[in-house]
């Protein structure tokens, strides 16, 4: 049986009117979807930067930063194209260039050639380059080293980090490199950045003590309430804290271990800031780059809102809950293997339940720190060498769900099971479910979860088949994959649309249960549904 053909992501830029009309107006929906460049100048803008608008004639659009620098622009100081979310439908799903484009924030350009990535997606390297030209305006290698320029740019703005260390946290093996590069592209060298006068002052508004201070951009609306409140209720004592206001969490390794928060940007009575706000303490610079772009992807920055409510509003039941909650995103995860452990406890079960014995997980098998971080951050979630051969029975846990924690660590240790980015989701599903215990609601769970996946779709998930219907009769899993085609691309956010809707806001976890607790610990009992763990 054929499988079925997924939508291709829409145009990458809107057409020349709409372009037109939201600059004029700086409607900051367009953000990122794309820039601004003006000819009489050699500068490329943000759809809302706050400058003088430009005269028609004198303005070009391209659907990327790299194809902006590509035609000789310069990026502005002013509205800062470093901010804008990433033109969120080339980035994700199963398209060759979504595909790329996550290899290429992983770092593969990094220190293999062109046709290493192009291998890994399946293509020819001359292929892979035109669909690039042809879809994004600039070549892999220009996509690449615009990124680590302008992630560059960024920290030299906002942060006071030695020029040396900015040039290894944005990929560049040596300063005399970073340099010629920088000086090239801009037409000034990085030491110059910093000497504007005109420039805000590193971490301007968000001055933290030893922290550094980094804003995510996004596209609005964005719903951080619900974002923070799905988080909050599946937040892992000890590992992670979730609150009201921000996200906070203990990052490794575990020889150099660090914490983070994100949170809401500060109110800014001069410019509206469509921004999280990112604290980082004890973290190298080598690692700032990853840990953006994991966050990027857990707080799902990068979705443009429009054209995933556009896809789902087909569906009546689901129209009335984006009109409800436009900002709503898809919430993932900081490590796939926490959230993996986390779905196979979260089988049957109810959330709270799911979330007791994976925090025993963590207390009894996770990397202690060496002294607490924060708000009771005091443990590393367990790595899958940690869990290979763990005794799990005696924190609460089945059998079957003890030995398919066991298997799972094992087939990622031994390349079974991954979550590579050039994997597609029928391949990541497959191999997931070929395991011992791994069904297909808890391996789309996973894709869900700890990929971002944005189609993937647990069809066998009680809430869905109980809640969609309006006639009271629960869909079987089929009848609940067929009608969720209209959604494709977009399945995964009618999902979190619909537990959203169906489930009452979570509250704060309790607190951390102790090793001796843990070790004496009865097993919780489980319900026969299937639901978000």
């Amino acid at each position: 049986m054929d499988a079925p053909v997924i939508p291709a992501p829409a145009a990458s830029m809107p057409p020349a009117h709409v372009c037109e009309q939201a600059r004029i107006s700086r409607d900051p929906r367009f953000d990122g979807l794309f820039f601004v460049a003006v000819t009489s100048t050699g500068i490329y803008c943000r759809p809302v930067c706050p400058a003088p608008t430009a005269k028609s004639a004198n303005v070009k659009y391209f659907g990327h930063a790299a194809a902006c620098e590509a035609a000789g622009f310069r990026p502005c100081l002013r509205c800062r194209p470093e901010l804008s979310p990433a033109e969120g439908a080339w980035r994700r799903g199963d398209a060759v260039v979504a595909r790329a484009l996550k290899l290429i924030d992983e770092g593969a350009l990094a220190e293999q050639p062109l046709s290493a990535l192009a291998e890994r997606v399946g293509l020819g390297e001359r292929q892979l380059r035109r669909l690039f030209v042809d879809r994004l305006g600039a070549p892999p290698i220009g996509v690449h080293g615009t990124r680590r320029l302008l992630f560059a740019k960024q920290l030299l703005t906002e942060t006071r980090l030695p020029i040396t260390e900015v040039a290894l946290a944005a990929g560049f093996g040596s300063l005399r490199r970073f340099n010629a590069a920088f000086l090239e592209a801009y037409r000034m060298a990085p030491r110059d950045l910093r000497r504007r006068p005109n420039e805000s002052p590193p971490g301007d508004g968000a001055s933290d003590g030893d922290a550094l201070v980094l804003r995510l951009g996004y596209r609005p609306p964005y719903d951080l309430g619900a974002m923070l409140d799905f988080l909050r209720g599946r937040a892992l004592p000890g590992v992670e804290h979730v609150d009201e206001h921000s996200y906070t969490r203990a990052i490794g390794p575990i020889d150099a271990p660090g914490w983070l928060r994100v949170g809401a940007w500060p109110a800014d009575k001069r410019e509206r800031q469509h921004a999280l706000k990112l604290e980082l303490h004890g973290t190298a610079p080598s690692r700032l780059l990853e840990i953006t772009n994991r966050l990027r992807r857990m707080f799902d920055l990068d979705a443009d809102p429009d054209a995933i409510g556009a896809a789902l509003t087909v569906d009546p039941r689901l129209r009335a809950l984006v009109r409800k909650r436009p900002g709503l995103r898809l919430p993932s995860g900081w490590d796939g293997f926490e959230i993996s452990v986390r779905a196979i406890l979260g089988q049957q079960v109810s959330v709270a339940a799911a979330r007791t014995l994976a925090a025993r997980v963590a207390q009894r098998y996770g990397q202690a720190l060496p002294q607490p971080f924060g708000p009771g951050l005091t443990h590393l979630f367990p790595t899958p060498a940690d869990l290979a051969d763990a005794d799990l029975a005696p924190l609460g846990l089945t059998r079957a769900r003890a030995d398919t924690v066991r298997t799972v660590a094992r087939a990622l240790l031994d390349g079974r099971v991954d979550f590579r980015a050039e994997r597609t989701l029928d391949d990541f599903v497959a191999r997931w479910v070929a395991l011992p215990g791994i069904g297909p609601w808890t391996a789309h769970y996973i894709a869900m979860r700890a990929l971002g996946h944005p189609d993937a779709f647990p069809a066998d998930d009680l809430v869905l088949q109980k809640a969609l219907p309006e006639d009271g009769v629960r869909l079987s899993a089929k009848a609940l994959g067929a009608r969720a085609e209209a959604w494709r691309p977009w399945r995964a956010y009618g999902v979190i649309h619909t537990w959203r809707d169906s489930m009452p806001a979570s509250l704060p976890p309790k607190p951390a249960v102790s090793a001796a607790s843990s070790a004496s610990a009865p097993a919780v009992k489980p319900k026969k549904t299937r639901r978000a763990a």
